[in-house]
Parts: structure tokens; sequence; C-alpha cells
């Protein structure tokens, strides 16, 4: 029976990928194979030495201490994509709530409500109503910054409204090339994109790199009036830089998910309580993404979407199949196959893939591994974790 640690509240959908006959899946349950999670801080946690995976249902893990848990062999996953279309959504809430100033004319219209006179509400109505005028988003340039499957989704999205769209990331997968109009327009540098875009939205990861890379300079650069949106991460931007930006007039407006004191008291602010992911379908689909990584990678030894291991996976065929991961040096893999030649052990079937400083292997042979063998490998030079499956 393998066990599943849940932290936060899971949708039902997801948990119900577990397999009951096999799987157990508790909030409490000891020495558990894995762990699923969102928003659950593991930084201060010591995990039992049980734990083979952990899968985010989301697409961030920063708070999973993912540098400390890789020469554990503990693989993490996250669900990229999984939450896309809620983001994708509340961006488009976004520009329009910039471009047609809807939340301050709604705060207007509040402060009529002590007005009993019809005709006396009508007229201030009419009159108030010409500070709120906006303008249309057709015809604008939105500029977004990271082309995954969010940036990608809101890139077609605004294409779609009769804006023109600049795409900057250097980063860029061929799979998420796939999935993005020709018709966006490539940045060669962040500035380039930053000087031309009426509206920019940013959809990066936070890493060293990025932490804090919309500041100062980055506003010397930007497009004198335009909008800056963030749900992706609060740390992306730096907020004093943000406050000088918008009291100089050099920023309109900044929409974003993380609320913070300082933000808050400002007037040219529009702030969400981190909704970005928080839809029914956002967190069933994320769920779902999460448990059904687990069990493969728990059933079949499989690695799709991991943060810190390569992306491996192999159908399975007849025998038995061994997993290992190794620090990414020559040789290795090389040891392994001559150790199971010397043991007159044959392989069918075999993976190899490896991703900076890590490598992994799936190997499908003929006799079914004993304890000495998974020994024998695990005491090969630099490999770091064997596991039967």
């Amino acid at each position: 029976m393998k066990k599943i640690r849940t932290y936060n509240n899971i949708a039902a959908k997801g948990l119900n990928k577990f397999p009951q006959n096999n799987y157990q899946v508790s909030s409490a349950c000891e020495e558990p194979d894995a762990i699923l999670l969102r928003s659950h801080k593991l930084h201060t946690e010591t995990l039992p030495n049980s734990v083979l995976a952990i899968a985010r249902a989301g697409a961030g893990v920063n708070n999973i201490p993912v540098s400390d848990y890789t020469p554990q062999g503990i693989v993490v996953f996250n669900t990229p994509g999984a939450n896309s279309n809620a983001v994708k959504e509340l961006v488009l809430a976004s520009l329009l709530l910039g471009s047609r100033g809807i939340t301050q004319s709604m705060r207007y219209v509040d402060s009529l409500v002590s007005e009993t006179d019809p005709a006396a509400l009508h007229k201030k109505v009419e009159a108030g109503k010409k500070q709120y005028g906006g303008s249309e988003l057709e015809g604008k340039t939105l500029g977004v910054v990271g082309l995954g499957a969010i940036g990608a989704k809101i890139a077609n999205l605004a294409l779609s409204l009769g804006m023109k769209v600049i795409g900057y990331d250097p980063k860029l997968s061929v799979e998420a090339a796939w999935q993005l109009s020709s018709s966006v327009t490539r940045a060669g540098n962040l500035n380039s994109l930053l000087a031309r875009s009426d509206f920019i939205t940013l959809h990066v990861p936070v890493f060293p790199a990025t932490l804090g890379f919309i500041n100062e300079s980055a506003f010397s650069a930007i497009k004198e009036g335009a909008q800056l949106i963030n749900l992706a991460r609060g740390e992306l931007v730096d907020e004093s830089a943000v406050i000088a930006a918008l009291d100089s007039g050099k920023l309109t407006r900044y929409i974003a998910d993380f609320p913070s004191e300082a933000l808050i008291a400002h007037e040219k602010v529009v702030l969400f309580p981190h909704l970005g992911a928080s839809t029914v379908e956002a967190e069933e689909n994320c769920a779902v993404m999460g448990a059904n990584q687990l069990v493969d990678f728990l059933d079949n030894g499989n690695i799709i979407n991991s943060v810190n291991f390569p992306a491996v996976s192999m159908e399975r065929t007849t025998g038995y199949r061994v997993t290992f991961a190794n620090d990414n040096v020559p040789k290795v893999l090389g040891t392994v196959l001559n150790l199971l030649a010397d043991l007159n052990i044959n392989v069918f079937d075999m993976v190899n893939k490896s991703r900076d400083e890590i490598a992994y292997t799936i190997l499908d042979m003929e006799q079914e591994p004993t304890v000495h063998l998974l020994d024998k490998i695990s005491n090969v030079e630099h490999v770091f974790h064997v596991r039967s499956v």
C-alpha cells in the first residue's frame, strides 16, 4: 500500500485519481511515499526518509526547498498549465479594469448611496462619468514577458481582441512556441518590449535572475503612461520602484495579485487577494495533474513536469523495472550496465536522460532485482538513489 500525505485543501477530483486498492491518502499518514500540497511551506519541516516525491498543485514551487531535496533523490513536480486558463481570464479582467477605470467608477457610484433624489442622482452620475471614460484595448500594444503555457494563451487572446502583441522570453521552449501565434512580435530584449508596450503583463517564475527585475532601471525604459499587470509573483517587482513610477506618471496603473501595506494605500494600484488560480476548475486541474504525476512516478518511475529532475518516461514492458539517479558525470551508466552484464541480467529496454547536474535512468530487465543487486547499483560511484518499481 502506497501512502500519500496531503497538505491544504486538495480538490476531491484530484484525490480520486489515486487507486483506492493500493493507495492510502491522508493528511496525517506516517511514512508517506509522496506528498501532494498547494501552498503549505516545507522549508522548516523535516521530511520522513520514506518520501520519494512531492507534487505541488500549482506552477510555483517557492514553498518547497527543492535544492535540499534533490541530493536526497526526492523528485519535485509542479503542474504547469493546469491553471493557465484561470490566470488568462484574470489578465483579461485586469486589462479591462486598467483601460476603463472600472473600479474607480464603481467607487464613485458607491459614494452616491446617500442621494435619494432620482433627478439629482442622475445628474451626478452623468457628471461623474466624464472622469472615467477610459480607452479601448483594440489597437493598443500588449507586452507579454514570459511565453510559457500562460503567457502564450494571453498573447493569443490579446490578438483576438485586436491588440498588437510583443513577446519576450529568452528561454522559449519548442513546445511553447507551437502554442504561440505567428502574429506575436518577438522582442530582442526586455527594454525593447517595455519601451513599445501600452500594457505589460508578467508571466515568469521567481529565481535569482528575475528577483526584482522590474526595477528602477526597467521603469526608466518603460513607455510613458504604460500599465503593468503582475499576476505571477510579487517578488518579480521592486515595490518602491513601482510606487516611484506611479507617482511620477511614468506608470499610470499597477494591477497585481499580491497585496502589501504600501501598495494598498496607493490610488493608482488595483489589487486582488491572490485570485490568479483560485477557480474551481483550476484547483481541480492542478490536483488531477499532480496526482497523476505522482501515481505514474510511484508505479512506473516515470517523471513528467519535474522542476529538479529530467523528463523521463517509458512504457512498461515485460520484466522488472529499476530506476536510479546519479550525478551527471561520465561512465556511470556504463558501469551499471557492465555490472548487470557481469551478473548475466538481460536488459529489455532502457532510457537515460540528464538535466543540469542530474541524470536519471529507467531499466526494464528480465530478472527480478534482488536486494543484493540494488545495493550493488547504489554503491556505484555517483549514484545517489536506486529504486525497484
